[in-house]
């Protein structure tokens, strides 16, 4: 059954940047006022980012698997797309072979989001919706596309585009009514610091389209699941090494480069 997504609007990728997790499509966390990637942590059979409160963030998509994907995006257990409680089977953005985009916001509609920023648990979006269970958690699910039938004939593509032309011109003369388009897109110790969540941020212009895709499967081909927090609470929760001090300069006991006798100075 065909069904129609949002279409990622972005470049497609040249080189895709380093702190990506992920096979089929590589996941990095931006930070938009750097233009940095975040570097990903492995620690405790996890993958964890450091934000900064206040700061701006991208998800950024990089389709590596040979064909056109469909990522469902979730932040905090809610779909970026829809607002909905994440599940699988919800709306995504289809990416193109080799393409790149950047998921900046909640998408409001197809030409705006509202901005995700790192905030305080208690103003990010998912809590204030009433779902404060899962904040702190970025998840991609990603679907390969079902193989399109091969195209028909020349006599039989003039055949249908003038059915379709006749179904166009019925829809006219009956009013075609219009239609909702169907939006496509930490269990561990507590920290001595406040932590993260993604707020509903500013409104910022973002322009994407409709498109259709058929997955190839129910499940996921691919399941991405990035932790994120400040940079204090993940160290202090080990993720992060603790910087090591300096340290203090030692006394030497032979300060002076071995030699012989030199003369004195002379009178």
């Amino acid at each position: 059954m065909l069904t129609r997504w949002i279409a990622a609007a972005a470049l497609l990728c040249l080189s895709l940047p380093t702190y990506a997790v992920g096979s089929l499509i590589d996941v990095q966390v931006m930070d938009r006022a750097t233009g940095q990637t975040l570097p990903v942590y492995w620690h405790g059979g996890r993958w964890w980012v450091p934000g900064r409160p206040g700061a701006r963030y991208a998800v950024a998509l990089g389709n590596r698997s040979g064909g056109r994907a469909l990522a469902v995006v979730s932040v905090d257990g809610v779909n970026v797309v829809s607002g909905e409680t994440a599940a699988h089977d919800q709306a995504g953005y289809v990416l193109a072979r080799g393409q790149f985009a950047q998921i900046t916001g909640w998408r409001k509609d197809l030409t705006r989001v509202a901005a995700f920023e790192f905030t305080a648990l208690a103003d990010s979006y998912a809590a204030r919706t009433g779902r404060p269970d899962h904040v702190g958690v970025i998840g991609v699910a990603v679907f390969r596309e079902r193989p399109r039938p091969e195209p028909v004939p020349p006599v039989a593509v003039r055949e249908q585009r003038q059915e379709s032309s006749r179904d166009a011109a019925a829809e006219s003369a009956t009013g075609a009514a219009s239609s909702k388009a169907e939006s496509a897109e930490r269990s561990a110790p507590a920290a001595p610091a406040q932590s993260l969540g993604t707020g509903h941020g500013r409104s910022e212009r973002s322009v994407t389209t409709l498109t259709e895709f058929e997955r190839a499967q129910s499940v996921p081909d691919e399941l991405i699941v990035i932790h994120y927090d400040s940079r204090e609470n993940l160290v202090a929760l080990g993720v992060i090494p603790r910087p090591q001090p300096a340290r203090p300069h030692a006394p030497q006991p032979f300060p002076a480069t071995a030699g012989f006798v030199p003369d004195p100075p002379r009178q």
